[in-house]
C-alpha cells in the first residue's frame, strides 16, 4: 500500500514491512524520480530514505582539513636522540 504524504507531494509515505519487501526496487526508483521515502511503523514515522542527487560529488579536496586543529609544542624539527641508548645507559 503505497500513498502519496499530502503535506509533500514528492515524498511517498509506507509501511516498514512493505518498504522492507520492496526496499532494493524503491532504491532504484527513487533515485530515478528524485522522491524520498518515509518509512512507518504502527502508523508513526521511524525513517526516512533520501536518494542521493547527482549534485552530491565531492568539491573538494580533503588535503588541509584537519588545518588548525593540532597545536605544536617544541622543536619538531632536529633530531631527537637515541632513546634506547638513553635507556640502556649509551650515549
Amino acid at each position: 500500500m503505497v500513498m502519496k504524504a499530502s503535506a509533500q507531494p514528492e515524498t511517498l509515505t509506507m509501511p516498514a514491512g512493505e518498504f522492507k519487501a520492496k526496499c532494493l526496487k524503491l532504491m532504484d526508483e527513487a533515485v530515478l524520480t528524485q522522491k524520498s521515502v518515509t518509512i512507518t511503523k504502527r502508523g508513526k514515522v521511524v525513517g526516512k530514505f533520501v536518494p542521493a542527487s547527482s549534485d552530491n560529488k565531492l568539491t573538494h579536496s580533503f588535503i588541509g582539513a584537519g588545518k588548525g586543529m593540532m597545536t605544536i609544542h617544541g622543536d619538531i624539527v632536529s633530531a631527537m636522540p637515541n632513546e634506547w641508548a638513553v635507556l640502556e645507559g649509551e650515549d
